[in-house]
């Protein structure tokens, strides 16, 4: 289920991973794979590319995924922006899950955030027509600046996160709520071409 990334400038047909053909959503920064998971099994007709830089983390996903039998769920290990910017074929994309990205705190480190300026044009070219993206974090500060990049007509318009995937919680998640940090959730869809 991980799939070797063999060039650093072919693009990845992401159809061609997976047996079936079906809408294809894509997870930045899995983690320890526990929203993937569980997404991939209530969600047997959506093909799920999971994206996570960390070795340990992506291996952990796979041998889950193989105990469970999971034929819609590939792996990719690589960093996130490379493979936005250059490794993924333009509307390719039904939807994109961003929970719980580094929030970088310090204002200095801002820059090195994910969901910033530069993010929406990305998933803008990435997604179908009507795609979605989907926005998690306990950072208050951050949910703010997702926001305002989102809405600043970025071609997005927003969206209701529907109420079942709210209920899909990652670890990371359920270790926030239950010290009564809240998640932020926020959705995106794609307006135009």
């Amino acid at each position: 289920m991980i799939h070797t990334i063999t060039s650093a400038i072919e693009s990845i047909d992401l159809a061609g991973l997976f047996p079936a053909k079906q809408p294809i959503e894509l997870e930045l920064g899995c983690g320890d794979g526990s929203f993937t998971l569980q997404y991939a099994l209530a969600h047997p007709g959506r093909n799920i590319v999971a994206l996570e830089r960390l070795l340990g983390r992506i291996t952990k996903l796979d041998r889950k995924g193989h105990r469970a039998g999971l034929k819609n769920l590939r792996l990719l290990r690589a960093e996130a922006v490379y493979v936005l910017m250059y490794l993924l074929l333009p509307g390719t994309l039904d939807a994109i899950h961003v929970y719980f990205p580094d929030p970088w705190p310090k204002k200095r480190h801002h820059k090195n955030r994910l969901i910033s300026e530069s993010f929406p044009p990305l998933a803008k070219r990435l997604l179908k027509y009507e795609g979605i993206i989907y926005l998690r974090t306990d950072n208050i500060e951050y949910f703010e600046q997702m926001l305002e990049v989102f809405d600043s007509g970025a071609g997005f318009e927003r969206a209701e996160t529907p109420r079942s995937l709210k209920e899909l919680v990652t670890d990371f998640e359920q270790e926030f709520n239950a010290q009564g940090i809240p998640t932020n959730h926020a959705a995106y869809r794609k307006t135009g071409s």
